[in-house]
């Protein structure tokens, strides 16, 4: 009988650490093929005043819906608001694959700085700190996006020759930081699976704990460079587990995710 309690004990508190994990967040839910206004629903356009716009539609890749980007000397993106505690969810899980790297894409010089993928996370941030070079420098921002526009950013990217892990500022701000999560061809035409911890990559880049997210963008582009980049966006999930540091990157082996 004192065993027979034992075990219902351990199984209740297991059963209420499980009801006690808060549920994933899936901010891109393309495998849905949901569609608003011929976009992803909840996704729009970020379009740059004066620029081509890469083209974005669902598609289906071996029977699943995706998002498919093709930029042919061009930049646009697709952004998603949302608002999220990265301390309740600090892991960001996506998949995505590239069908080819642009050779004079450069982390360093803002001649180079195309990237044939890229997951933007914003977060809030109190532009009271702001000196008056950085105001100035946030409104340009508004007035060339024609929209707000996050005060900090990470970017993440699939590099051509950068090493996984390079972590550097944007040649335009230093308020975003690129890090390297995907880099060169050995896995061109598969579909490959990052798994990030946004807090701690956060507090490496910027020397502080995050605020709250404000918004996910993915992007294409390659109007610096003049190139053609094509890329394709799974899903998007916040998880509430920590995970493990840094970021773990897995490959899809199926043989026929080649192109």
């Amino acid at each position: 009988m004192l065993f027979l309690t034992v075990v219902l004990l351990i199984s209740c508190n297991v059963l209420a650490e499980e009801t006690d994990v808060l549920p994933p967040i899936p901010v891109g839910h393309f495998s849905r093929g949901e569609t608003q206004n011929g976009l992803p629903e909840n996704w729009e356009d970020l379009h740059f005043k004066g620029v081509k716009p890469t083209r974005y539609s669902l598609i289906r890749d071996h029977n699943r819906w995706v998002v498919k980007a093709v930029s042919l000397g061009s930049a646009s993106g697709l952004i998603h608001t949302v608002e999220i505690d990265p301390g309740q969810y600090p892991t960001l899980t996506w998949r995505w694959k590239v069908e080819n790297l642009l050779e004079k894409s450069n982390l360093t010089e803002k001649s180079g700085d195309d990237h044939p993928a890229r997951i933007y996370i914003g977060f809030e941030y109190d532009r009271s700190n702001f000196n008056w070079m950085e105001r100035l420098f946030y409104w340009m921002l508004r007035v060339f996006y024609g929209k707000d526009y996050p005060s900090r950013a990470i970017n993440y990217i699939w590099a051509t020759r950068e090493p996984q892990g390079t972590v550097r500022p944007s040649p335009y701000t230093d308020w975003v930081r690129t890090i390297v999560v995907e880099s060169g061809e050995k896995n061109l035409g598969r579909w490959v699976e990052v798994e990030r911890n946004i807090y701690e990559d956060y507090t490496q880049a910027f020397g502080e704990p995050p605020p709250r997210i404000t918004g996910v963008g993915i992007m294409t582009d390659s109007d610096s460079t003049g190139g053609k980049a094509v890329a394709y966006y799974g899903d998007i999930l916040f998880k509430a587990s920590r995970g493990e540091r840094g970021f773990v990157v897995k490959t899809v082996k199926a043989k026929q995710n080649k192109i």
